[in-house]
C-alpha cells in the first residue's frame, strides 16, 4: 500500500547504479575485473537466499556487489571470449524489452516485436542473397540451438516420417564438418539422436578451411559403407583460426550428393554487412540455412542468434505441434505472424528488439564501418606481432577479427595470426595460463588461451569491441612482455 514514491525512488537508484557502471566500464584507468578466488567471493558477500524478505536497501547493496564483482566486459581492454563491448542503444533496448515482458509465440500478444522480427529476418536474407528475402527463420537461444534447428530441419526434409516415427524409421545417418568446426554440431547430433560418432569431421588445410576434396570423399566413403549423408555444416570464421571454408565449392560437393548445406555464420556471418569483406562468404547464397549471431561482430547484447532457412514453411512442417490453447485456427488476423508453432520452445525471450533499434540507429552503414573498423585493429595486430622479434606465426593469413599468440619463456612473445593468430612450441603449454592468470589478478586486461591440435596453448584474442583503439592493441602487447618478464 502507499508504494509509487518508494518503488520510483528504488528504480531510480537502480538506473543510478547502472549508469554509474557503464562510466566506470568505458574509464581505461579502471580495472577490467576485480577478481577472486570463488570460495573467497562466497565468504565475502551473504549470497545465500532466505525465507524472509530483504529491505530495498539491502537490494540496492546485492545490485552494487553484484557489478562490483562482475566482468566489465565493455571496457575497451577487454578481449576474452565475445568482447563486443556495450552499445547505448542496445542496451536501450534491452531495458524495454524486459519492461514489455511478453513472449514470441503469437501475435496476439507481442504485435510490434513479431512484425519486427519479421521484417529483420527478411533483411538478413536478403542480406544473403536469397531472392527477395524469402525464406524463412527465427531468433534462438544462441549459435549451438540455431545449429541444431539446421539439423532438424536437414533431417525432416529427407525423412519427414521421423518427426512421429523416431531415429528407428530412418537409416543410419551422417553429417559432416570440419575438424575446426563449434562443439554445438556434435552437440546437436547428440541431441536429436543421431549420435555424436555420425558426425564425420572433414580434414582442414593450414589455414584451417575445410578441404573439399576430403569432403567428397568421405561422403563417398560414407555411402559405399549403407550411411545416408544428410547434412554438411561449414564454418563462417572458425572458432579459432577465424576461418573462411570454401563455400562454392563445398556447395558443389553438397548439391553433387543431394546433401543439405548449412553454413555456421555465428562468428564471421556478420562480415555480410561489408562490401569491403563479404568476399569472404561467397557462394552463402546457396546454402539450405545459415546461422547468423549478431549479438557477437555487431555487438548486440547477449542473446541474439539467427537461423536463416532457404525453403518457406519447412520450419512450420517439422516443428508445428497445433496446440489449441495457443494456436487457434479462427483467430480474427493473419495467422501466419502466430510464429511460436514453428519454434521447439514454447516461451521464447524477445531478441529482434535490440538488433533492430541499433539497425535503425546506425544503418546498414553503421554496422559496416564498425565491422571494417574491428578487422582494421585485427591487421593491425597482426603487423605488429608479425615480425616482432619472439612471435611465431602459426600460418601467415589475415581472416577474421580474431587472433591467437603465445609468449615465449625468453622474455619475447610468441603469437599466431589470423584474426586467429596462434604461435607457439611445446615449452610454452604453461606460459599462457601463468599470463592469464597475472592478467586477471592484476585486473588490467582479459584475453583467452586455448590449445589446439598439436598446438600448445596459445592467446586467442576477439576483437569485436567498437571502443578499442589502436593504443589498447599495443597495450595489450606491452601487457603480455611485462606480465611474462620473469617467466
Amino acid at each position: 500500500m502507499d508504494g509509487d514514491t518508494k518503488t520510483m525512488t528504488f528504480l531510480q537508484e537502480v538506473v543510478d547504479i547502472l549508469m554509474a557502471y557503464i562510466v566506470e566500464s568505458f574509464d581505461r584507468e579502471t580495472k577490467v575485473i576485480d577478481f577472486h578466488y570463488p570460495n573467497e567471493l562466497l565468504q565475502m558477500n551473504n549470497w545465500e537466499l532466505q525465507d524472509e524478505p530483504a529491505t530495498l536497501d539491502d537490494i540496492l547493496i546485492s545490485c552494487r556487489a553484484t557489478l562490483k564483482y562482475a566482468i566489465k566486459t565493455a571496457h575497451p581492454r577487454y578481449f576474452n571470449q565475445l568482447s563486443t563491448g556495450l552499445d547505448m542503444v542496445g542496451l536501450a533496448a534491452d531495458w524495454l524489452t524486459s519492461t514489455a515482458n511478453t513472449n514470441m509465440f503469437t501475435y496476439e500478444v507481442a504485435p510490434v516485436f513479431v512484425l519486427l522480427e519479421y521484417v529483420s529476418l527478411k533483411k538478413m536474407r536478403e542480406i544473403i542473397g536469397w531472392q527477395d528475402g524469402r525464406g524463412d527463420g527465427i531468433f534462438s537461444p544462441g549459435g549451438a540451438i540455431s545449429n541444431m534447428y539446421a539439423m532438424l530441419l536437414a533431417r525432416f526434409k529427407m525423412f519427414p516420417e521421423v518427426k512421429e516415427k523416431g531415429m528407428s524409421s530412418v537409416p543410419r545417418l551422417v553429417a559432416f564438418t570440419s575438424e575446426h568446426s563449434h562443439f554445438s554440431i556434435k552437440k546437436g547430433a547428440a541431441a536429436l539422436g543421431i549420435g555424436t560418432e555420425s558426425v564425420i569431421c572433414i580434414k582442414v588445410d593450414e589455414s584451417g578451411k575445410m578441404i573439399p576434396a576430403d569432403l567428397e570423399r568421405r561422403i563417398v566413403e560414407a555411402k559405399q559403407k549403407g550411411f545416408v549423408p544428410f547434412f554438411v555444416s561449414a564454418t563462417a570464421g572458425t572458432t579459432v583460426y577465424g576461418a573462411f571454408d570454401p563455400l562454392i565449392a563445398i556447395s558443389d560437393v553438397c548439391k553433387k550428393y543431394n546433401v543439405w548445406m548449412h553454413v555456421d555464420g555465428a562468428w564471421g556471418g556478420s562480415l555480410l554487412m561489408s562490401r569491403r569483406h563479404r568476399w569472404k562468404l561467397d557462394g552463402v547464397d546457396r546454402a539450405n540455412s545459415v546461422t547468423w549471431n549478431p549479438h557477437k561482430m555487431m555487438s548486440v547484447p547477449l542473446q541474439c542468434s539467427a537461423l536463416l532457412v532457404r525453403e518457406e514453411g519447412l520450419m512450420q512442417n517439422c516443428n508445428q505441434m497445433h496446440a489449441c490453447y495457443l494456436f487457434q485456427q479462427d483467430k480474427h488476423y493473419d495467422l501466419s505472424y502466430d510464429t511460436g508453432d514453428k519454434a521447439l520452445q514454447c516461451g521464447r525471450h524477445v531478441d529482434i528488439f535490440k538488433l533492430w533499434l541499433m539497425w535503425r540507429a546506425k544503418g546498414t552503414i553503421g554496422f559496416e564501418a564498425q565491422i571494417d573498423k574491428c578487422l582494421e585493429l585485427s591487421e593491425y595486430l597482426y603487423n605488429k606481432i608479425k615480425d616482432r622479434e619472439g612471435y611465431e606465426m602459426v600460418f601467415d593469413g589475415k581472416v577474421c577479427p580474431h587472433l591467437t599468440f603465445t609468449p615465449h619463456a625468453d622474455n619475447s612473445s610468441a603469437a599466431r595470426i589470423s584474426p586467429h593468430y596462434s604461435f607457439c612450441t611445446s615449452c610454452l603449454a604453461q606460459v599462457a595460463p601463468v599470463i592469464k592468470a597475472r592478467m586477471m589478478e592484476y585486473g588490467t586486461t582479459m584475453v583467452s588461451y586455448q590449445p589446439q591440435g598439436d598446438k600448445v596453448n596459445f592467446f586467442r584474442m576477439v576483437i569485436s569491441n567498437p571502443a578499442a583503439t589502436f593504443e589498447d592493441i599495443d597495450f595489450l602487447i606491452e601487457e603480455i612482455e611485462r606480465l611474462g618478464q620473469d617467466l
